[in-house]
């Protein structure tokens, strides 16, 4: 029987994600390209985004994003823009909270947009009025 020398297999290199306490450079817009929110995931690598220029796009996540970067609802993410398809753009990074917050103090993004939330869209637990009466039942 051969010995084991390392320290595990594919599983636990598959596992890792070393990259997550590294800080990365603020990643400003360049020609071409779009910050968005993401408002509604739609499956199979679709997404549906509100961009900060008023249009709204299908966005579709890079295969590299696919399986490494989880994107939500609310998220901010920059897109690159099709020349050929004006309503489609792919999704070329995800935000963080922190970048959005620098984004927003910078003055690219607009003071309306909400930067950490995930509620997009749908109401809140707090604005919806329900009643029970246990003696009707």
């Amino acid at each position: 029987m051969p010995k084991n020398k390392g320290k595990g297999g594919k599983n636990r290199k598959k596992g890792k994600n070393d990259n997550e306490a590294d800080k990365r450079e603020l990643v400003f817009k360049e020609e071409g390209q779009e910050y968005a929110s993401v408002t509604k995931m739609l499956g199979n690598g679709w997404i549906e985004a509100q961009c900060m220029d008023g249009e709204k796009r299908l966005g579709h996540i890079r295969g590299a994003f696919r399986k490494k970067v989880w994107i939500a609802a609310g998220d901010l993410v920059l897109l690159s823009l099709r020349d050929y398809q004006d309503s489609k753009a792919d999704i070329i990074l995800k935000y963080t909270a922190d970048e959005a917050r620098l984004l927003k103090s910078y003055g690219e993004l607009p003071d309306s947009l909400k930067v950490n939330e995930n509620d997009v869209g749908g109401e809140s637990e707090d604005d919806v009025d329900v009643e029970f009466d246990i003696d009707d039942i």
